[in-house]
């Protein structure tokens, strides 16, 4: 269980100060699919950077189970980060000097995973395990990053516009092996889209407004990437 608790964030100093998080407060369930909404600068990549512990939160607090982020050091953090979360961008941030094996396996280093490459194959690149990034398409190298986030085998994964930068075909690849990776694995999985339609396949939905949370939902019957309009 995640517990977030009045969160507060805040940008700049002196009079160029602005709230980005307002006292926001959610609990996420373990194993649980939830999609956050809103447009851009409601808040809502700011709220996964904070609860993901990429970036600090300026009060409040976010509790896995009984260890609150919000009060670890540098050091504790960073293990913290190590051991739990798996973060996908959707900018990809593969290493250009490094071929997809060795892209994925520096996220299975961090947690001494020697079985990361059934993770290749799940996402479909066996055959391009030897090619570097410049030499996937966009669907590959954001396959590519799903499979380095969950070499980890992070507990919770946080995703940040996923398929913000694909067409549709590889939108819905991308989401439906997401999912059932989730399946099959038991991860809890955290998502930012601008796309509402992606909520259809969630669990629980939060809709963000000016650092706030205006509306929380949830799906009794989730859809699959293939039944969502696009």
């Amino acid at each position: 269980m995640i517990k977030i608790n009045n969160l507060h964030k805040f940008y700049g100093n002196g009079e160029s100060r602005t709230e980005v998080l307002k006292g926001v407060s959610l609990n996420i369930k373990d194993g649980d699919f939830v999609v956050i909404l809103g447009a851009s600068g409601s808040g809502k990549s700011t709220f996964l950077n904070v609860i993901s512990g990429l970036e600090p939160a300026d009060a409040g607090t976010v509790c896995y189970d009984d260890k609150n982020i919000c009060e670890m050091n540098d050091t504790e953090m960073t293990l913290f980060r190590k051991d739990t979360i798996g973060y996908v961008f959707q900018q990809y941030f593969l290493l250009p000097n490094l071929n997809v094996d060795k892209n994925v396996k520096m996220g299975a280093d961090l947690t001494k995973n020697t079985n990361y490459r059934s993770l290749i194959e799940a996402v479909g690149l066996a055959d391009k395990k030897k090619k570097y990034p410049h030499e996937l398409s966009g669907g590959e190298q954001q396959r590519v990053s799903i499979a380095r986030a969950l070499a980890k085998q992070p507990k919770v994964l946080f995703l940040d516009e996923p398929t913000g930068a694909l067409d549709e075909a590889t939108g819905r690849m991308v989401l439906d092996l997401i999912c059932k990776l989730q399946k099959e694995l038991g991860f809890t999985m955290v998502m930012v889209t601008h796309n509402q339609n992606i909520a259809r396949m969630a669990n629980t939905v939060i809709s963000m407004n000016s650092g706030r949370i205006v509306e929380e939902y949830t799906n009794s019957s989730p859809q699959s990437a293939y039944e969502i309009a696009w």
